[in-house]
């Protein structure tokens, strides 16, 4: 039975009479022992971090709004920049790259679409799913263990039914599994952390992290594969390390040849690879993600930086810090389409400080963005 004192009495999870994990019943000792979440040493929670504030929504110039994060930027193995970049979170699918590395050899004959479908994110659109689906043969098809979901569409009503081929790691699962057939590995398992796709992914990070470097916590991410914990200052280590491998595989050519394959319309990551002209990789991750590797004459050794958003994804929030920090290297990413809703300000700590002043240049809105939070003559109350 899980209790509690209090004042000397003796306090039960008060569970509903009727459910099936209230303490005592079966299987009731894997749920967690109290509401408040456990501290287990080592591993610093949400709450123990210093967040720091990544942008401010402001009515009239009162912040009703603030978004806090952690962003860290990385030149070669250096960390150059860390604002709150010591918070532990998992690389979910930002990670996607690195994960598909141990496959690049045996994919380099794939067609291009493929190899870019295999590192996505992707909404579920008709072409993600073809791309998806023609990586394997369809009496492969069963074999692909990603949940059944339907597409990210991001205007209109969703009217078809969940399908594992929507979910927007399938391609990501898809190359695997044809990876694995090319290496004459067992594909039984592939999505568990004692399988060798895990054991390959691994070694791909110690390229990175060192090879004595082990991760805190494993779990499973929402499309079954695993998922590591690391803190966003070593996710800007290891997307710094995608510049250093850009030409010994496909993945950054694949990327930025097929942008919204990576991942769809309107989406940040598509967009800031079709701006980025060949320089930049981004990739977005759950939950509140985006990694970018730079590649940039002021950073011979490869630049990679990473922002982590503490509440989780809030797209239109990431994109004004993105627009900000990449504004700030000479790359112009527009404002993301407004919204109904007050102005947004850049918190300076995003970018190192030699930056601010070119960070001062970079608005964060448009002419045709709504100026309707104020009246334009002084109230006398």
């Amino acid at each position: 039975m899980k209790s509690f004192h209090f004042w000397g009495e003796i306090l039960d999870l008060r569970h509903d009479k009727n459910s099936a994990v209230a303490p005592g019943k079966p299987g009731s000792a894997i749920y967690p022992d109290s509401p408040l979440g456990e501290d287990i040493e080592g591993i610093p929670t949400g709450r123990d971090v210093e967040w720091e504030p990544l942008v401010d929504y402001r009515r009239n110039g009162v912040s009703e709004t603030t978004i806090h994060g952690a962003v860290a930027w990385c030149h070669g193995d250096e960390v150059i920049h860390s604002f709150g970049g010591n918070v532990l979170c998992y690389g979910r699918s930002m990670m996607k790259p690195f994960m598909l590395k141990a496959f690049t050899k045996e994919l380099e004959f794939c067609s291009w679409e493929q190899k870019a479908i295999s590192v996505a994110s992707h909404n579920g659109d008709t072409e993600h799913v073809a791309a998806a689906q023609s990586l394997l043969s369809e009496a492969e098809w069963p074999l692909m263990l990603t949940p059944v979901d339907v597409p990210l569409i991001q205007f209109g009503r969703q009217v078809r039914r969940p399908r594992r081929w929507y979910h927007t790691c399938s391609g990501e699962h898809a190359a695997i599994l044809a990876g694995c057939r090319a290496k004459g590995w067992n594909r039984a398992g592939y999505t568990l952390p004692t399988h060798k796709v895990f054991e390959a992914y691994m070694e791909q990070l110690r390229r990175f992290l060192g090879q004595d470097w082990n991760p805190l916590r494993i779990a499973k991410d929402g499309c079954g594969l695993p998922t590591v914990s690391n803190t966003v200052a070593e996710l800007a280590k290891i997307y710094a390390g995608l510049v250093q491998d850009k030409d010994s595989d496909w993945i950054w050519e694949a990327m930025c040849m097929y942008p919204d394959l990576v991942g769809g319309f309107n989406r940040l990551d598509s967009t800031i690879l079709k701006i980025g002209k060949g320089k930049v990789i981004a990739k977005e991750g759950a939950d509140g993600l985006l990694g970018m590797a730079i590649e940039h004459p002021d950073y011979p050794r490869g630049l990679g930086i990473v922002v982590k958003v503490a509440h989780g994804w809030n797209s239109q929030a990431t994109w004004y810090v993105a627009r900000a920090i990449l504004g700030c290297l000479g790359i112009e990413l527009r404002n993301p389409y407004p919204l109904n809703r007050q102005k947004a300000f850049i918190v300076p700590g995003i970018v190192p400080d030699s930056l601010h002043d070119i960070l001062k240049t970079i608005p964060t809105w448009d002419e045709w963005d709504p100026d309707s939070d104020r009246w334009h003559y002084e109230v006398d109350v």
